[in-house]
Protein backbone atom coordinates (compact mmCIF):
# COMPACT_ATOMS: atom_id res chain seq x y z
CA UNK A 1 0.00 0.00 0.00
CA UNK A 2 1.06 3.58 -0.43
CA UNK A 3 1.41 5.71 2.38
CA UNK A 4 0.43 9.06 2.23
CA UNK A 5 2.72 12.29 3.30
CA UNK A 6 2.12 14.95 5.10
CA UNK A 7 1.62 18.35 3.13
CA UNK A 8 1.49 21.12 4.67
CA UNK A 9 0.49 25.49 3.57
CA UNK A 10 3.48 28.04 4.04
CA UNK A 11 1.72 30.21 6.56
CA UNK A 12 4.13 33.58 4.84
CA UNK A 13 2.07 32.31 1.06
CA UNK A 14 -1.26 30.57 1.01
CA UNK A 15 -0.61 29.87 -2.51
CA UNK A 16 3.02 27.61 -1.43
CA UNK A 17 2.33 23.61 -0.33
CA UNK A 18 5.52 21.94 0.83
CA UNK A 19 5.36 17.89 0.69
CA UNK A 20 3.73 15.33 -1.26
CA UNK A 21 -0.46 14.59 -0.23
CA UNK A 22 -3.25 13.24 -1.59
CA UNK A 23 -4.85 16.40 0.16
CA UNK A 24 -2.30 18.50 -2.18
CA UNK A 25 -3.36 16.47 -5.16
CA UNK A 26 -6.85 17.14 -4.70
CA UNK A 27 -6.36 20.59 -3.81
CA UNK A 28 -4.65 21.27 -7.22
CA UNK A 29 -7.40 19.56 -9.05
CA UNK A 30 -10.19 21.58 -7.26
CA UNK A 31 -8.62 25.45 -7.54
CA UNK A 32 -8.37 24.58 -11.13
CA UNK A 33 -11.66 23.56 -11.36
CA UNK A 34 -11.02 19.97 -13.58
CA UNK A 35 -13.37 17.99 -14.79
CA UNK A 36 -13.54 14.30 -12.10
CA UNK A 37 -11.46 12.57 -14.86
CA UNK A 38 -8.87 14.40 -14.66
CA UNK A 39 -8.79 14.22 -10.90
CA UNK A 40 -8.93 10.21 -11.23
CA UNK A 41 -6.04 10.36 -13.61
CA UNK A 42 -4.09 12.72 -10.94
CA UNK A 43 -5.08 10.50 -7.95
CA UNK A 44 -4.01 6.73 -9.91
CA UNK A 45 -0.69 8.68 -10.70
CA UNK A 46 0.03 9.57 -7.41
CA UNK A 47 -0.67 6.22 -6.16
CA UNK A 48 1.77 4.62 -8.98
CA UNK A 49 4.27 7.56 -7.66
CA UNK A 50 4.15 6.27 -3.92
CA UNK A 51 4.78 2.66 -4.76
CA UNK A 52 7.69 3.32 -7.30
CA UNK A 53 11.13 2.82 -6.19
CA UNK A 54 13.82 5.46 -7.16
CA UNK A 55 15.65 4.86 -10.16
CA UNK A 56 18.55 2.48 -9.82
CA UNK A 57 20.68 3.29 -13.25
CA UNK A 58 21.72 6.71 -14.25
CA UNK A 59 23.19 9.89 -11.88
CA UNK A 60 22.55 9.62 -8.60
CA UNK A 61 19.49 11.27 -7.05
CA UNK A 62 20.44 10.96 -3.45
CA UNK A 63 20.52 14.80 -3.09
CA UNK A 64 17.27 15.33 -4.82
CA UNK A 65 14.90 16.18 -1.29
CA UNK A 66 11.39 15.17 -2.37
CA UNK A 67 10.00 15.41 1.17
CA UNK A 68 11.00 19.36 1.38
CA UNK A 69 10.28 20.08 -1.83
CA UNK A 70 7.54 22.17 -2.81
CA UNK A 71 5.13 21.23 -5.35
CA UNK A 72 3.36 23.92 -6.05
CA UNK A 73 3.29 27.21 -6.25
CA UNK A 74 0.67 29.36 -7.25
CA UNK A 75 2.40 32.88 -8.65
CA UNK A 76 -0.94 34.97 -7.26
CA UNK A 77 -1.86 36.66 -10.55
CA UNK A 78 -4.42 36.26 -13.20
CA UNK A 79 -3.10 35.03 -17.08
CA UNK A 80 -3.36 38.08 -19.12
CA UNK A 81 -2.75 39.12 -22.91
CA UNK A 82 -0.98 42.43 -21.22
CA UNK A 83 2.27 42.48 -19.77
CA UNK A 84 1.71 46.25 -18.31
CA UNK A 85 -1.31 43.80 -16.25
CA UNK A 86 1.53 41.83 -14.66
CA UNK A 87 3.58 42.90 -11.27
CA UNK A 88 7.27 44.18 -11.72
CA UNK A 89 8.76 41.62 -10.39
CA UNK A 90 7.36 39.36 -13.01
CA UNK A 91 7.71 41.44 -16.19
CA UNK A 92 11.18 42.68 -15.01
CA UNK A 93 12.38 39.00 -15.23
CA UNK A 94 10.51 38.06 -18.38
CA UNK A 95 11.86 41.77 -19.94
CA UNK A 96 15.28 40.16 -18.72
CA UNK A 97 15.50 37.61 -20.98
CA UNK A 98 14.42 39.36 -23.37
CA UNK A 99 10.26 37.52 -24.26
CA UNK A 100 8.24 40.73 -24.80
CA UNK A 101 10.64 41.89 -27.42
CA UNK A 102 10.81 38.72 -29.48
CA UNK A 103 6.92 38.63 -29.23
CA UNK A 104 7.08 41.74 -31.27
CA UNK A 105 9.56 40.78 -34.05
CA UNK A 106 9.72 37.73 -34.41
CA UNK A 107 6.81 35.03 -32.83
CA UNK A 108 3.50 34.19 -33.98
CA UNK A 109 2.67 33.37 -30.06
CA UNK A 110 4.16 33.39 -26.70
CA UNK A 111 3.03 31.82 -23.13
CA UNK A 112 5.00 32.46 -20.09
CA UNK A 113 5.04 30.34 -16.88
CA UNK A 114 6.21 31.51 -13.63
CA UNK A 115 6.60 28.38 -11.11
CA UNK A 116 3.11 26.65 -11.42
CA UNK A 117 1.16 28.75 -12.82
CA UNK A 118 0.95 30.54 -16.55
CA UNK A 119 0.72 34.28 -16.02
CA UNK A 120 0.97 35.62 -20.04
CA UNK A 121 -0.46 34.28 -22.86
CA UNK A 122 -1.32 35.60 -26.81
CA UNK A 123 -1.28 34.48 -30.10
CA UNK A 124 -1.38 36.28 -33.29
CA UNK A 125 -4.88 37.06 -34.57
CA UNK A 126 -3.77 36.07 -37.83
CA UNK A 127 -2.71 32.57 -36.87
CA UNK A 128 -6.24 32.04 -34.36
CA UNK A 129 -8.18 33.14 -38.18
CA UNK A 130 -6.99 29.99 -39.10
CA UNK A 131 -8.01 28.10 -36.61
CA UNK A 132 -4.77 27.43 -34.62
CA UNK A 133 -5.13 27.03 -30.79
CA UNK A 134 -2.72 28.09 -28.60
CA UNK A 135 -3.34 28.05 -25.06
CA UNK A 136 -2.39 27.55 -21.55
CA UNK A 137 -2.59 23.53 -20.69
CA UNK A 138 -4.75 24.61 -17.91
CA UNK A 139 -7.23 27.14 -20.47
CA UNK A 140 -7.24 24.30 -23.11
CA UNK A 141 -8.54 21.08 -20.43
CA UNK A 142 -11.82 24.04 -19.68
CA UNK A 143 -12.48 25.07 -23.62
CA UNK A 144 -11.50 21.79 -24.84
CA UNK A 145 -12.29 18.85 -22.99
CA UNK A 146 -12.88 16.01 -25.18
CA UNK A 147 -9.47 17.22 -27.41
CA UNK A 148 -7.37 16.95 -23.87
CA UNK A 149 -8.68 13.77 -22.58
CA UNK A 150 -8.54 12.08 -26.45
CA UNK A 151 -4.61 12.75 -26.46
CA UNK A 152 -3.22 13.86 -22.54
CA UNK A 153 -1.27 11.13 -21.06
CA UNK A 154 -2.57 7.86 -22.60
CA UNK A 155 -0.98 6.48 -25.93
CA UNK A 156 2.12 9.05 -25.97
CA UNK A 157 3.79 9.30 -22.46
CA UNK A 158 1.57 7.58 -20.32
CA UNK A 159 1.94 7.77 -16.59
CA UNK A 160 3.44 4.96 -15.42
CA UNK A 161 5.94 5.07 -17.76
CA UNK A 162 8.28 6.02 -14.80
CA UNK A 163 8.48 7.37 -10.88
CA UNK A 164 8.70 10.78 -12.61
CA UNK A 165 6.00 10.46 -15.19
CA UNK A 166 3.72 9.65 -12.21
CA UNK A 167 4.62 12.25 -9.99
CA UNK A 168 4.53 14.57 -12.90
CA UNK A 169 0.36 13.11 -13.59
CA UNK A 170 0.07 13.69 -10.40
CA UNK A 171 0.74 17.50 -9.76
CA UNK A 172 1.24 18.61 -13.21
CA UNK A 173 0.30 22.38 -13.45
CA UNK A 174 0.22 24.72 -16.50
CA UNK A 175 2.38 24.40 -19.53
CA UNK A 176 1.71 24.37 -23.82
CA UNK A 177 -1.49 23.33 -25.49
CA UNK A 178 -1.66 23.49 -29.41
CA UNK A 179 -3.81 22.28 -32.21
CA UNK A 180 -2.86 23.34 -35.64
CA UNK A 181 -5.56 22.44 -38.20
CA UNK A 182 -5.61 19.99 -40.94
CA UNK A 183 -3.56 21.74 -43.87
CA UNK A 184 -2.30 24.99 -41.78
CA UNK A 185 0.95 25.67 -41.83
CA UNK A 186 1.87 28.24 -39.26
CA UNK A 187 4.81 30.44 -40.58
CA UNK A 188 5.97 32.16 -37.46
CA UNK A 189 7.07 30.37 -34.52
CA UNK A 190 4.90 29.68 -31.02
CA UNK A 191 7.38 29.82 -28.11
CA UNK A 192 6.62 29.52 -24.16
CA UNK A 193 9.22 29.84 -21.54
CA UNK A 194 8.94 28.38 -18.26
CA UNK A 195 10.67 30.30 -15.31
CA UNK A 196 11.39 27.96 -11.89
CA UNK A 197 11.86 31.18 -9.40
CA UNK A 198 10.87 29.61 -5.78
CA UNK A 199 14.17 27.75 -3.93
CA UNK A 200 13.62 24.10 -2.99
CA UNK A 201 10.45 23.63 -5.62
CA UNK A 202 9.44 21.64 -8.70
CA UNK A 203 7.94 22.60 -11.68
CA UNK A 204 5.69 20.24 -13.77
CA UNK A 205 4.40 21.99 -16.92
CA UNK A 206 2.71 19.83 -19.65
CA UNK A 207 3.39 20.34 -22.97
CA UNK A 208 0.91 18.44 -26.00
CA UNK A 209 0.89 19.27 -29.32
CA UNK A 210 -1.46 18.11 -31.81
CA UNK A 211 -0.05 18.80 -35.74
CA UNK A 212 -3.27 17.32 -37.83
CA UNK A 213 -2.85 16.24 -40.98
CA UNK A 214 -0.90 18.34 -43.64
CA UNK A 215 -0.32 20.76 -40.68
CA UNK A 216 3.19 22.35 -39.89
CA UNK A 217 4.43 23.93 -36.65
CA UNK A 218 7.86 25.43 -34.96
CA UNK A 219 7.66 26.00 -31.43
CA UNK A 220 10.35 27.28 -28.92
CA UNK A 221 10.56 26.21 -25.62
CA UNK A 222 12.62 27.89 -22.95
CA UNK A 223 13.68 27.25 -19.22
CA UNK A 224 15.54 28.69 -16.48
CA UNK A 225 15.84 28.94 -12.68
CA UNK A 226 18.32 31.32 -10.44
CA UNK A 227 20.40 30.02 -8.47
CA UNK A 228 19.74 28.54 -4.88
CA UNK A 229 21.55 26.43 -2.78
CA UNK A 230 18.73 23.81 -1.93
CA UNK A 231 17.88 21.60 -4.79
CA UNK A 232 14.93 22.03 -7.17
CA UNK A 233 13.44 19.78 -9.56
CA UNK A 234 12.32 20.27 -13.18
CA UNK A 235 9.68 17.27 -14.25
CA UNK A 236 7.52 18.57 -17.83
CA UNK A 237 6.37 16.03 -19.82
CA UNK A 238 6.11 16.65 -23.45
CA UNK A 239 3.91 15.05 -25.94
CA UNK A 240 3.76 15.59 -29.53
CA UNK A 241 1.80 13.94 -31.89
CA UNK A 242 2.66 14.46 -35.67
CA UNK A 243 -0.15 12.88 -38.16
CA UNK A 244 0.04 12.31 -41.63
CA UNK A 245 1.52 14.22 -43.82
CA UNK A 246 2.32 16.58 -40.66
CA UNK A 247 5.22 18.30 -39.93
CA UNK A 248 6.73 19.29 -35.85
CA UNK A 249 9.56 21.16 -34.80
CA UNK A 250 10.67 21.34 -31.55
CA UNK A 251 13.22 23.79 -30.31
CA UNK A 252 14.05 23.56 -26.41
CA UNK A 253 17.21 25.63 -24.59
CA UNK A 254 17.07 24.96 -20.90
CA UNK A 255 19.53 26.41 -18.98
CA UNK A 256 18.68 25.96 -15.27
CA UNK A 257 20.76 26.96 -12.26
CA UNK A 258 22.59 24.11 -10.67
CA UNK A 259 20.80 23.19 -7.72
CA UNK A 260 18.24 22.03 -10.45
CA UNK A 261 18.00 18.50 -11.00
CA UNK A 262 16.04 18.51 -14.53
CA UNK A 263 14.31 15.02 -15.26
CA UNK A 264 11.71 15.89 -18.25
CA UNK A 265 10.37 13.57 -20.59
CA UNK A 266 9.99 14.49 -24.22
CA UNK A 267 8.00 11.98 -27.06
CA UNK A 268 6.95 12.22 -30.25
CA UNK A 269 4.07 9.38 -32.09
CA UNK A 270 4.81 10.09 -35.60
CA UNK A 271 1.82 8.82 -38.46
CA UNK A 272 2.57 7.71 -41.81
CA UNK A 273 5.12 10.24 -43.57
CA UNK A 274 5.23 12.67 -40.86
CA UNK A 275 8.46 13.87 -39.64
CA UNK A 276 9.42 15.69 -36.33
CA UNK A 277 12.48 17.60 -36.18
CA UNK A 278 14.02 17.86 -32.09
CA UNK A 279 16.92 20.71 -31.80
CA UNK A 280 18.06 20.58 -28.21
CA UNK A 281 20.23 22.77 -26.00
CA UNK A 282 20.99 21.92 -22.34
CA UNK A 283 23.58 23.39 -19.82
CA UNK A 284 23.30 24.43 -16.30
CA UNK A 285 21.35 22.02 -13.94
CA UNK A 286 23.51 19.62 -11.26
CA UNK A 287 21.54 16.71 -13.45
CA UNK A 288 19.81 16.20 -16.24
CA UNK A 289 18.15 13.04 -17.06
CA UNK A 290 16.33 13.88 -20.86
CA UNK A 291 16.07 11.33 -23.86
CA UNK A 292 13.76 13.08 -26.12
CA UNK A 293 12.06 10.16 -28.30
CA UNK A 294 10.00 9.30 -31.69
CA UNK A 295 8.05 6.47 -32.16
CA UNK A 296 7.72 5.52 -36.07
CA UNK A 297 4.18 3.96 -35.98
CA UNK A 298 3.31 5.12 -39.60
CA UNK A 299 4.78 4.17 -42.79
CA UNK A 300 7.87 6.51 -44.11
CA UNK A 301 7.46 8.16 -41.21
CA UNK A 302 10.75 10.45 -40.02
CA UNK A 303 12.52 11.76 -37.09
CA UNK A 304 15.32 13.62 -36.95
CA UNK A 305 17.40 14.62 -33.29
CA UNK A 306 20.04 17.42 -32.91
CA UNK A 307 21.59 17.87 -29.47
CA UNK A 308 24.05 20.42 -27.90
CA UNK A 309 24.68 20.04 -24.16
CA UNK A 310 27.48 22.05 -22.15
CA UNK A 311 28.85 19.83 -18.63
CA UNK A 312 30.40 22.30 -16.72
CA UNK A 313 31.86 22.08 -12.37
CA UNK A 314 29.77 19.90 -10.64
CA UNK A 315 27.30 18.62 -13.31
CA UNK A 316 26.13 15.30 -15.21
CA UNK A 317 24.20 15.66 -18.32
CA UNK A 318 22.92 12.39 -18.89
CA UNK A 319 21.29 12.80 -22.02
CA UNK A 320 20.11 11.30 -25.33
CA UNK A 321 17.99 10.48 -28.02
CA UNK A 322 15.44 7.68 -29.15
CA UNK A 323 13.76 6.46 -32.44
CA UNK A 324 11.63 3.62 -32.19
CA UNK A 325 10.54 2.37 -35.88
CA UNK A 326 7.25 0.20 -35.87
CA UNK A 327 6.60 0.57 -39.76
CA UNK A 328 7.87 0.57 -42.95
CA UNK A 329 10.00 2.98 -44.61
CA UNK A 330 10.75 4.77 -41.74
CA UNK A 331 14.00 6.89 -41.43
CA UNK A 332 15.60 8.56 -38.22
CA UNK A 333 18.79 10.22 -37.42
CA UNK A 334 20.25 11.46 -33.92
CA UNK A 335 23.50 13.72 -33.67
CA UNK A 336 24.59 14.58 -30.68
CA UNK A 337 27.14 16.89 -29.59
CA UNK A 338 28.43 17.43 -25.80
CA UNK A 339 31.23 19.60 -23.97
CA UNK A 340 32.84 19.02 -21.06
CA UNK A 341 34.76 21.55 -18.92
CA UNK A 342 35.99 22.01 -15.32
CA UNK A 343 35.19 18.44 -13.97
CA UNK A 344 32.06 18.17 -15.79
CA UNK A 345 30.47 14.87 -17.05
CA UNK A 346 28.66 14.13 -20.53
CA UNK A 347 26.90 11.05 -20.66
CA UNK A 348 25.18 10.17 -23.97
CA UNK A 349 22.74 7.34 -24.58
CA UNK A 350 21.17 6.88 -27.94
CA UNK A 351 18.76 4.07 -28.83
CA UNK A 352 17.83 3.13 -32.59
CA UNK A 353 15.12 -0.04 -32.09
CA UNK A 354 13.24 -1.84 -35.35
CA UNK A 355 10.20 -4.20 -34.82
CA UNK A 356 9.97 -7.06 -37.14
CA UNK A 357 7.44 -5.06 -39.29
CA UNK A 358 10.06 -1.73 -39.52
CA UNK A 359 11.53 -2.88 -43.02
CA UNK A 360 13.67 -0.32 -45.17
CA UNK A 361 14.63 1.25 -41.95
CA UNK A 362 17.24 3.76 -42.69
CA UNK A 363 18.50 5.20 -39.25
CA UNK A 364 22.09 7.13 -37.96
CA UNK A 365 23.22 7.64 -34.44
CA UNK A 366 26.21 9.90 -34.27
CA UNK A 367 27.91 11.38 -31.36
CA UNK A 368 30.53 13.60 -31.06
CA UNK A 369 32.25 14.61 -27.42
CA UNK A 370 34.78 17.42 -27.03
CA UNK A 371 37.23 17.56 -23.88
CA UNK A 372 38.34 20.51 -22.55
CA UNK A 373 40.34 19.27 -19.84
CA UNK A 374 41.95 16.51 -18.16
CA UNK A 375 39.20 16.78 -15.07
CA UNK A 376 36.36 16.40 -17.16
CA UNK A 377 34.36 13.30 -18.85
CA UNK A 378 32.60 12.37 -21.69
CA UNK A 379 30.94 8.91 -21.93
CA UNK A 380 28.90 6.98 -24.83
CA UNK A 381 26.12 4.20 -25.11
CA UNK A 382 24.85 3.96 -28.47
CA UNK A 383 22.63 1.07 -28.64
CA UNK A 384 20.44 -0.53 -31.55
CA UNK A 385 18.65 -3.40 -31.23
CA UNK A 386 17.17 -4.36 -34.55
CA UNK A 387 14.39 -7.16 -35.28
CA UNK A 388 14.72 -7.93 -38.93
CA UNK A 389 17.54 -7.62 -41.70
CA UNK A 390 16.22 -5.64 -44.30
CA UNK A 391 17.30 -2.39 -42.71
CA UNK A 392 20.28 0.42 -42.74
CA UNK A 393 21.72 1.60 -39.58
CA UNK A 394 25.27 3.11 -38.34
CA UNK A 395 26.39 4.32 -35.12
CA UNK A 396 29.47 5.65 -33.73
CA UNK A 397 30.86 7.88 -30.80
CA UNK A 398 33.82 10.37 -31.21
CA UNK A 399 35.47 11.56 -28.04
CA UNK A 400 38.53 14.21 -28.49
CA UNK A 401 40.29 17.38 -27.41
CA UNK A 402 40.56 20.70 -29.41
CA UNK A 403 43.82 20.38 -31.45
CA UNK A 404 46.99 22.43 -30.30
CA UNK A 405 47.54 22.85 -33.81
CA UNK A 406 44.10 24.94 -34.25
CA UNK A 407 44.84 26.78 -30.93
CA UNK A 408 48.19 27.81 -32.35
CA UNK A 409 46.58 28.94 -35.30
CA UNK A 410 43.91 30.53 -33.79
CA UNK A 411 46.73 32.66 -31.42
CA UNK A 412 48.50 33.55 -34.66
CA UNK A 413 45.91 35.12 -35.68
CA UNK A 414 46.01 37.26 -33.16
CA UNK A 415 43.85 36.32 -30.66
CA UNK A 416 43.99 35.21 -27.28
CA UNK A 417 44.22 31.63 -25.71
CA UNK A 418 40.34 32.17 -24.71
CA UNK A 419 39.33 33.64 -27.51
CA UNK A 420 40.65 30.92 -29.36
CA UNK A 421 39.09 27.90 -27.37
CA UNK A 422 35.76 30.09 -27.37
CA UNK A 423 36.03 30.15 -31.23
CA UNK A 424 37.22 26.60 -31.61
CA UNK A 425 33.83 25.45 -29.36
CA UNK A 426 31.48 27.39 -31.04
CA UNK A 427 32.59 25.87 -34.75
CA UNK A 428 32.23 22.44 -32.97
CA UNK A 429 28.65 23.39 -31.79
CA UNK A 430 27.91 25.10 -35.05
CA UNK A 431 25.78 22.17 -36.88
CA UNK A 432 23.08 22.68 -33.81
CA UNK A 433 23.00 26.12 -33.90
CA UNK A 434 22.83 26.94 -37.04
CA UNK A 435 18.87 24.93 -37.06
CA UNK A 436 17.97 27.24 -34.64
CA UNK A 437 16.11 30.79 -35.83
CA UNK A 438 18.56 33.43 -36.16
CA UNK A 439 17.82 35.38 -32.82
CA UNK A 440 17.96 32.50 -30.96
CA UNK A 441 21.34 31.25 -32.38
CA UNK A 442 22.40 34.74 -31.22
CA UNK A 443 21.34 34.04 -27.57
CA UNK A 444 22.73 30.67 -27.59
CA UNK A 445 26.40 31.55 -28.63
CA UNK A 446 26.25 34.39 -25.71
CA UNK A 447 25.55 31.55 -23.36
CA UNK A 448 28.34 29.08 -24.28
CA UNK A 449 30.39 32.16 -23.93
CA UNK A 450 29.24 32.40 -20.65
CA UNK A 451 29.62 29.20 -19.66
CA UNK A 452 33.20 29.13 -21.36
CA UNK A 453 34.22 31.79 -19.55
CA UNK A 454 37.94 31.82 -18.96
CA UNK A 455 38.11 28.36 -17.12
CA UNK A 456 37.75 27.12 -20.51
CA UNK A 457 41.80 27.13 -21.57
Amino acid sequence: MWKAQKSAKNEGNPGIHTGLSLDLVRHISKIKNEPEWMLEKRIAAYELYMNAPMPKWGPDLSGLDLENMVYFVDPGVAETDRWDELPPEITETFEKLGIPKAEREYLGGVGAQYDSGVVYHRLKQSLADKGVVFENMDVALQKYPELVQKYFMTDCVPAKDHKFTMLHGAVWSGGTFIYVPKGVKVDMPLQAYFRMNREASGQFEHTLIIADEGSEIEYIEGCSAPKYTSSSLHAGCVELFVHQDAKIKYVSIENWSLNTYNLNTKRAIVRENGAIKWVNGNMGSGVTMLYPSSVLIGEGARSDNLGLVIAGKGQIQDTGAKAIHLAPNTSSSIYSKSISKDGGVANYRGLIKTSRRAINTRSSLVCDALLLDSQSAANAFPAVENANDQVEISHEARIGRIGEDEIFYLKSRGLSESEAVRLAVTGFANPIIKELPLEYALELNKLINLEMGDSAV
